[in-house]
């Protein structure tokens, strides 16, 4: 080989190294815009998501506070028939935790 077709190689090898260089700043360029606006799409998302958890935990409690509300009213209003349906709703649970006391007896 003659000193101009090796430095004609060279010269070729140089420029397609420095094309695949170029090639591969380009790709990771590109990857880290991506990177980027899916970092920044998840974010958002999260934010979205962290919003609509606030604004459902705020409606549960509102809902909440009707149900405490409307139960003090009725106890105020119908002291007896409510003692007399705690003590119900007592005895019947009363009922099932013995009666699970004793399957888990027999099992055993």
């Amino acid at each position: 080989m003659n000193n101009q077709t090796s430095k004609s190689l060279r010269a070729d090898v140089t420029s397609a190294a420095e094309q695949a260089l170029e090639a591969t700043s380009q790709a990771l360029e590109t990857t880290k815009e991506l990177a980027s606006q899916a970092i920044e799409r998840a974010g958002e998302r999260a934010r979205d998501l962290r919003e609509s958890v606030k604004e459902t935990s705020a409606a549960a409690q509102r809902q909440l506070g009707r149900y405490a509300e409307s139960t003090s009213r009725y106890v105020s209003e119908e002291p007896v028939k409510s003692a007399l349906i705690a003590a119900a709703v007592g005895a019947v649970v009363a009922a099932l935790v013995m009666g699970l006391l004793r399957s888990q007896r027999r099992q055993d």
